[in-house]
């Protein structure tokens, strides 16, 4: 098991940035897939952002060239950095491991991103 815990969410105007951070309970050397859900209100959790042993990632077609995903396994640490935010990233962030790129995620508390137009 790993337990998840995010940080960094917040309130931000139209254009601007956030980092997100998720520390892991235990080591994320061997974790196989991390990454990023969001959930608007009223809306399915949709993936943000994800990234594998290796370093490959993949995104939302709504977020490439703004967001970046990027692993610190010394620091047991994935990161989310989001440029030019825009009002329709408003949700509530989650981040998730899974471990054997089986399915089966576990998921952190989640933190609110609000950007403001």
């Amino acid at each position: 098991q790993v337990q998840l815990v995010e940080s960094g969410g917040g309130l931000v105007q139209a254009g601007g940035s956030l980092r997100l951070s998720c520390a892991a309970s235990r080591s994320i050397f061997r974790i196989n897939d991390m990454g990023w859900f969001r959930q608007a209100p009223g809306k399915q959790r949709e993936l943000v952002a994800g990234i594998i042993i290796g370093g490959i990632t993949q995104y939302a077609d709504s977020v490439k060239g703004r967001f970046a995903i990027s692993r610190e396994n010394a620091k047991n640490t994935v990161y989310l950095q989001m440029n030019s935010l825009k009002p329709e990233d408003t949700a509530v962030y989650y981040c998730y491991a899974d471990p054997g790129r089986s399915g089966r995620r576990y998921w952190g508390q989640g933190t609110q991103v609000s950007v403001s137009s």
